[in-house]
């Protein structure tokens, strides 16, 4: 008997018999609840999904949205804390805090991700630029499939929009401190005021987290990932007359991470000792970033404008070479210490955004807008070989330094139409045009104790590559009643292409171009707002294809990312959210997805052999996420103060690390629990973190280095706002 198939058919039954059973039930008790207490209703929420303001239940494509107290209660503190809550959504680092996002089986371990970060309104432009760790979030916005029209390049999986909260004419502050085992602390804190009355808002947050390390290094019997950073965020709004206003803002982090890749080179060893290493290179990580922007805004009879200019930067570097063989012999390190000029990634964006009316009663509602970029991207890395080097490559105490640098830029310009054929029909089209070029050039250096002579091996040569893409829309949504929404939508993604960089393989040479990826998009959906506005119920399909599939390579030791347009890639599924608020004080959720995503056809080279992997996996993408979670108030007395137990439980499905599918994790559930006190200015909560301490690979290397998602841990939180 096939026990494997066995389990997997149970378990796939179990996940559908829990998501069809709490419609049934819930249905039943809402139907009679909501005659009897209108309280229960569930709120109208608006979203900016398709950069204006709309009712969430009323928007053609499918989006998650989370406000301010489901974050809190989720205890969402970084990107990655989404993973497996939102319907096919998979996130996850080595332990630098490089989240490597999929969503519906579009995933990518480059620095080009393929789904977007807005923050604020401001693409978080790469991997390098983007701030990880969430606070003082008013909302978060999951857009889910391609959204090229509307949001270019790197989007092609979807796009993640954080809203942080702003000032108004009310004063108002908040403290929060989280205090937990591994010695965690987490230190929140806020404040926003008028400074003019209905003129001049002044508001910022700041944040402090620190923890000791998940793992030990057994070279030096001491924790390896001690962090800690601080994070802030700025706010300056001026409301300069009734059509006219302008918004100053300044976020930054400043990360220091004492052990940034805790990786194991054993998958077994890795699970029957886990959370310990031995690594002989120990370095501090210092990651700074900062990102600003200024906003220029006009509300007016017949449109609206934005203006938004955005400047980013970031400056990442290890103080010591860092361990590059993952072992406790000096065999390889890398080291990327050369100063401010190396390694501090700028970027400059510029978007310009046209759009109706809010208070037109036109058949027309229509955005329009240009995009502006510019990256300068100056990376020098040495790949040191040190006493026991000659065991891998048959010499010792040498260094090769390969130097990139690349500069991006890029224009694109988009529009998009929705027109209402009928009072209950409407027809939605958009087109975007990108355009960019990349210029690269890069010099290799060698070096040989004593002497250390630097020689050239690579001489100074650059190229350039330019492209464009067209990403159109296409959909039909249809008010079916008061209570149910349908869609049917096409719509195209794209993820840029670039050049190669430089490495010490001489199998991969620097400045190869490689073509952007692009994506077609169709899916179905129903929206549902039942018995009341007591149930929500959404649910849609989606088949996306990708032709020219971008497939990344990391070549050792420089762990240096080598991407080629080497595959076809299918994704097909299905998506369930259901919120319901059955009776007084009792609210229960239900995310489900069901992903399958293989590569129609995928040759790779590997050590001079072509492979066939057609038929294999997508990296990075569970076939199943399943999210849980219940959560009771209860008033005490008369008060405004009320008593809650919340329990989660979240199920990630079979996920691959490698496109060859040998390095996997099998299905696993986490289970979370808070139970706590809260009021309108104070709130206090015990809170547990996989309860069953549950050990799993959250993020591999294909080339077998393992990191096991976070340990179970335990924790208090104390807030007070005014």
């Amino acid at each position: 008997m096939n026990f494997s198939k066995l389990k997997t058919t149970y378990t796939v039954n179990m996940l559908i018999a829990i998501a069809v059973f709490p419609i049934s039930v819930i249905a039943q008790n809402t139907n009679k609840a909501a005659k009897k207490d209108s309280t229960n209703q569930l709120e109208q929420v608006i979203v900016t999904a398709q950069k204006r303001a709309e009712y969430l239940q009323k928007i053609p494509l499918a989006v998650s949205s989370l406000d301010a107290k489901q974050i809190k209660a989720l205890q969402i503190w970084d990107i990655k804390g989404l993973s497996s809550i939102i319907p096919n959504t998979y996130s996850a680092d080595p332990g630098d805090a490089r989240n490597a996002t999929s969503i519906r089986g579009i995933a990518t371990t480059s620095y080009d991700p393929t789904v977007a970060v807005y923050i604020d309104g401001v693409n978080q432009f790469s991997l390098d630029t983007y701030i990880p760790s969430l606070f003082d979030i008013a909302r978060i916005e999951v857009l889910r499939g391609p959204q090229g029209t509307l949001y270019g390049r790197n989007s092609m999986g979807g796009v993640i929009n954080i809203i942080t909260k702003e000032p108004t004419n009310k004063t108002n502050g908040f403290g929060e401190i989280s205090l937990g085992d591994y010695n965690q602390q987490r230190i929140n804190a806020g404040f926003k005021t008028p400074l003019l009355k209905n003129k001049l808002f002044f508001g910022m947050s700041a944040l402090y987290d620190a923890r000791d390390g998940y793992y030990k290094n057994d070279f030096n019997n001491q924790t390896y990932d001690k962090q800690h950073g601080f994070s802030s965020n700025y706010y300056l709004n001026w409301f300069i007359n009734k059509r006219w206003s302008a918004k100053l803002n300044v976020k930054n982090r400043i990360q220091q991470n004492n052990g940034a890749f805790p990786l194991v080179a054993d998958l077994n060893e890795a699970m029957i000792n886990p959370y310990r290493l031995n690594q002989n290179a120990v370095t501090k990580m210092i990651d700074n970033t900062l990102n600003s922007s200024l906003s220029l805004n006009y509300i007016g009879t017949n449109f609206n404008f934005n203006s938004q200019t955005a400047y980013q930067s970031n400056y990442r570097y290890y103080t010591n070479p860092i361990d590059g063989d993952f072992s406790p012999y000096d065999i390889i390190t890398v080291k990327n210490n050369y100063g401010k000029d190396w390694n501090n990634i700028k970027v400059i964006t510029q978007e310009f955004k046209f759009t109706s009316s809010n208070t037109s009663n036109s058949k027309f509602k229509w955005t329009a807008g240009a995009y502006l970029f510019y990256q300068d991207a100056p990376v020098k890395q040495a790949t040191q070989f040190g006493e026991f080097a000659s065991m891998m490559v048959g010499d010792s105490l040498f260094a090769l330094t390969n130097i990139t640098k690349t500069i991006k830029k890029g224009v694109a310009f988009y529009g998009q139409l929705s027109y209402a054929i009928q009072n209950n029909l409407s027809i939605n089209l958009g087109l975007r045009n990108d355009y960019e070029q990349v210029t690269q050039s890069v010099l290799g250096l060698y070096q040989h104790a004593p002497d250390n002579t630097e020689y050239t091996t690579t001489p100074d040569a650059s190229a350039k590559i330019n492209f464009n893409a067209l990403s159109p829309k296409l959909s039909l949504d249809y008010q079916v009643n008061k209570n149910s929404f349908a869609y049917a939508l096409f719509s195209r993604g794209f993820r840029t292409g670039g050049l190669s960089p430089l490495g010490s393989d001489p199998s991969q040479p620097p400045l190869i171009g490689y073509k952007p990826e692009y994506s077609n998009n169709f899916e179905l959906g129903l929206k549902n707002d039942l018995f009341d506005r007591t149930l929500r119920f959404n649910i849609a399909l989606f088949y996306t294809k990708i032709q020219d599939a971008q497939v990344p390579s990391l070549v050792l030791p420089d762990a240096i990312t080598i991407t080629k347009n080497i595959g076809k890639l299918n994704s097909k599924g299905i998506e369930a959210e259901l919120l319901s608020k059955p009776v007084k004080g009792l609210t229960l959720q239900y995310n489900f997805g069901y992903t399958d995503a293989k590569f129609e056809t995928l040759n790779l080279s590997q050590q001079g052999i072509s492979v066939d992997l057609s038929g294999k996996k997508q990296i990075f993408t569970p076939d199943i996420t399943s999210f849980l979670a219940a959560q009771y108030n209860h008033k005490i007395g008369t008060s405004k103060t009320d008593a809650f137990i919340r329990a989660e439980w979240k199920y990630t499905g079979t996920t691959y690390f490698d496109l060859a599918n040998n390095i996997y994790q099998s299905p696993y559930s986490i289970l979370n629990l808070s139970v706590g006190i809260t009021n309108e200015k104070y709130g206090i909560k015990l809170w547990s973190r996989n309860l069953t301490k549950q050990k799993y690979i959250a993020y591999a290397y294909d080339f077998g280095a393992i990191h096991l998602g976070d340990p179970a841990h335990v924790g208090i939180t104390v807030s007070y706002q005014f």
